[in-house]
């Protein structure tokens, strides 16, 4: 959910930021490689035709329609599930900003920048399901990492912290 997100349109441009103190890609996790997706349908398959040959045998023929019609529902599940997976987000942190940038599945890209002074990583603790991985800064609000698990978007907003403490301990002169 973008709250008051200013998105950035043009392309990012970190020529005057020489240290990225942070960078890191985050994805949704997929539930199985192309291989295994190969196989599970295989045999999903096998087992929906022998069955629905032994309906047939037994003369209740309109049960073979059902179970190919679950073969074709698992595989267009699956087909939207890797669809969903290639969605993105990139985090870089640099001395003075926080870039995020947002790939949806359709390769739609969002970008934000927020001022690593005045930012503010927000995240209940201990996180549960429902909890949120939100940016503050200068009334802009983003969250991030909606796909994660509560553990990484801990882990996540952990680093970030880190990073932005050294950072504001450790100012950069200009």
């Amino acid at each position: 959910m973008n709250r008051d997100a200013q998105t950035i349109t043009n392309d990012f441009d970190l020529s005057d930021e020489p240290t990225i103190r942070f960078d890191a890609v985050l994805q949704p996790h997929t539930s199985l490689g192309p291989q295994g997706f190969l196989l599970l349908m295989a045999v999903i398959g096998v087992i929906s035709f022998t069955a629905g040959v032994a309906f047939i045998m037994v003369g209740a023929w309109p049960v073979f329609g059902f179970l190919g019609l679950d073969v074709v529902l698992v595989y267009v599940a699956f087909k939207f599930n890797y669809r969903d997976a290639r969605r993105y987000e990139t985090v870089k942190l640099t001395d003075r900003k926080l870039l995020i940038e947002r790939v949806g599945p359709t390769g739609r890209r969002q970008k934000w920048s927020f001022q690593t002074y005045w930012l503010k990583v927000d995240l209940e603790n201990p996180p549960t399901p429902e909890s949120a991985l939100m940016l503050r800064s200068h009334g802009k609000v983003l969250e991030i990492g909606i796909f994660l698990t509560p553990q990484e978007k801990y882990d996540l907003a952990t680093a970030l912290r880190d990073e932005l403490e050294k950072l504001r301990r450790n100012p950069v002169t200009q």
